[in-house]
């Protein structure tokens, strides 16, 4: 990732994370390859988790743990009534500024 796209990226991360989890509840690790896999997002741990722990703290997500199959359990984050919320005002939000961006890039 060239340094110029890391605040690109930053930027929609939460919506990104948020948009994940919609789809299923994750633990970290399965979270961090859906990103990179489905929106080509490469985001590190030392990314991840601080936000992670934001949105659980703002009560968009919530955790619990669950039993691996190799390995010790597993937090799994997962959208709360809230997050859900937020991701629709987030999504809202894309979308206007996407919109504007493409009117200004002209395209």
């Amino acid at each position: 990732m060239k340094a110029k796209d890391s605040q690109l990226r930053k930027g929609v991360l939460e919506l990104a994370v948020l948009a994940e989890l919609e789809r299923a509840p994750s633990y970290g690790g399965e979270l961090l390859e859906r990103l990179a896999t489905n929106g080509g997002l490469r985001v590190s741990s030392g990314t991840l988790y601080p936000l992670l722990t934001r949105l659980r703290g703002a009560g968009f997500v919530a955790t619990r743990w669950q039993e691996s199959p190799v390995g010790p359990p597993r937090k799994y984050y997962e959208l709360t009534a809230g997050g859900r919320r937020q991701l629709a005002n987030l999504t809202d939000a894309w979308r206007e500024l996407s919109t504007a961006m493409t009117a200004i890039l002209g395209q």
